[in-house]
């Protein structure tokens, strides 16, 4: 399906990796008629070697590979490439399983069969986040944490903090709230997508993950430091609490 004046996106590259025929082969056409550069790859490693060799700034994976199981695919690149937005196509329909895909380092995930206009959105709107800037030289400075936003990297006592790319935004978002009540509609709206599709698990998953980085980053320190507290506010959303 062809998007009417779509604008050039020929240098967005769009790694596809799905051993599926004939969704593979409607995912290639779809994202070229709409003015991506895709790349298909039919197994784990064949997707693993072409993400090695060439720089992608998006990747569909499939997490049914004949080869190898797509969550360790995610693992792989999410170390590889922190940058890099990656939206899991599954089968597997269990709040188990897509909590796993998400732990595993991806940012979104679509479950099969899917239409390829809600894909195209997801997309769009996740790149369009992931390279617009609307704070530019922003530093952020929370209790011994240091956030700067137009290098997107957080440090604590001046040792980076290794956060995943949506980890990071929702930081930034709670940090530029300090000490408000920042509601689950806002957090998914701003980090997301104001039309997003898919359950609210996604936030949820993805601030544990948050939790757990920045506790792991304080205790590798091996030195006192203080943390902002992420707190959940039952019913509403969170607040992140500490001293600017």
């Amino acid at each position: 399906m062809r998007t009417p004046a779509a604008p050039d996106r020929s240098r967005i590259r769009v790694l596809v990796i799905e051993d599926d025929d004939t969704i593979g082969h409607h995912l290639e056409t779809g994202l070229r008629s709409n003015g991506y550069a895709p790349t298909w790859s039919r197994t784990g490693a064949s997707g693993l070697v072409e993400a090695a060799r060439t720089p992608y700034d998006a990747l569909l994976l499939d997490l049914g590979l004949p080869d190898m199981d797509g969550l360790d695919v995610a693992r792989t690149l999410r170390t590889r490439c922190p940058d890099l937005l990656i939206i899991i196509l599954t089968a597997r329909t269990d709040d188990i399983d897509v909590i796993a895909g998400l732990d595993a380092g991806a940012d979104d995930y679509l479950v099969k069969p899917f239409s390829l206009t809600v894909l195209l959105a997801r997309l769009r709107a996740h790149l369009r986040r992931h390279n617009t800037t609307s704070h530019p030289q922003e530093v952020l400075r929370i209790d011994d944490l240091t956030v700067d936003t137009t290098a997107r990297r957080c440090s604590l006592h001046g040792e980076e903090v290794e956060l995943r790319p949506k980890e990071f935004e929702l930081l930034v978002l709670l940090g530029r709230h300090i000490g408000e009540a920042v509601s689950r509609e806002t957090l998914m709206a701003e980090v997301w997508d104001e039309n997003w599709f898919g359950s609210t698990k996604t936030l949820d998953v993805t601030m544990a993950s948050l939790r757990r980085s920045l506790a792991a980053a304080a205790e590798a320190t091996h030195r006192p430091c203080r943390l902002p507290r992420i707190t959940t506010l039952r019913g509403h959303g969170y607040r992140l609490e500490g001293r600017p």
